[in-house]
């Protein structure tokens, strides 16, 4: 019988593989999620029962993911909108 993760680990995948690629994918194309909407869409990304042991760990890497792509403002931006 094909269960998770065993389908998981008979391609390669680990748990925490898995996750942090859909929530480093999840922070390129959904900027700005917070709390309760990131754990919503972990549960219908990853819907298997056994993965739901993973949700803080994609709710963690879904953070840094998005903390590592948030833009640097630049000096005169900064100033133009100081000024704002």
């Amino acid at each position: 019988m094909n269960t998770y993760p065993q389908i998981c680990h008979e391609v390669g995948l680990d748990c925490e593989t898995c996750t942090e690629g859909t929530a480093r994918n999840l922070a390129k194309i959904c900027k700005g999620l917070r709390g309760k909407m990131i754990g919503q869409l972990f549960v219908q990304i990853h819907r298997d029962p056994a993965c739901a042991k993973m949700h803080a760990h994609f709710t963690e890497a879904y953070l840094a993911a998005s903390i590592e792509r948030m833009p640097v403002m630049s000096e005169r931006r900064l100033a133009m909108v100081a000024v704002a």
